[in-house]
């Protein structure tokens, strides 16, 4: 049986894979997983002057209460902010926090007619933060605004397809 931290990372997962993939995009896997890069989103063609747009994602998932005012407060490992800060890189990247209630048992409700995840993926860009001294983490701060949703994914595409940032 998986331990609770592997059921969050393979909820994540199924979280991103079920957005992508009613917003008609695909998504590819890295083999290894050594540059904080969990899964990428890809649109085959695009509408833009980027042909084949992509973006890359690093996943987390946390049943702690990370909401403060109008944002999700997230500690990020240090090693996981420091790949995603790039400017150099060719393929943007995105930080995706999913929150889930506390008992694994309410992370779905599926009857006949849906099936529910609960609760809601957060992203954020990190690209061109600063440096930091911290030696274990940085606390992250993403608007609520910025709900990780067929609607929204397919904005954050549609910027990359024209070579601008998500």
């Amino acid at each position: 049986m998986m331990n609770i931290n592997q059921q969050k990372e393979q909820f994540s997962r199924a979280y991103v894979r079920a957005v992508a993939t009613v917003a008609g995009f695909s998504l590819f896997e890295p083999s290894v997983d050594d540059d904080s890069i969990d899964l990428s989103i890809a649109e085959r063609g695009g509408r833009g002057s980027i042909r084949s747009p992509r973006i890359d994602l690093q996943l987390k998932c946390t049943s702690q209460n990370l909401i403060s005012g109008d944002g999700i407060r997230f500690s990020l490992p240090i090693k996981n902010y420091n790949d995603l800060r790039p400017e150099n890189v060719q393929v943007p990247r995105i930080l995706l926090v999913l929150v889930v209630p506390d008992e694994i048992e309410r992370w779905i409700d599926q009857t006949e007619e849906k099936l529910s995840m609960y609760h809601c993926g957060y992203w954020e860009s990190l690209r061109g933060l600063p440096d930091t001294s911290n030696e274990k983490n940085v606390t992250v701060n993403i608007p609520k605004s910025q709900q990780f949703t067929v609607e929204e994914l397919s904005k954050i595409m549609e910027r990359v397809g024209y070579g601008d940032l998500p």
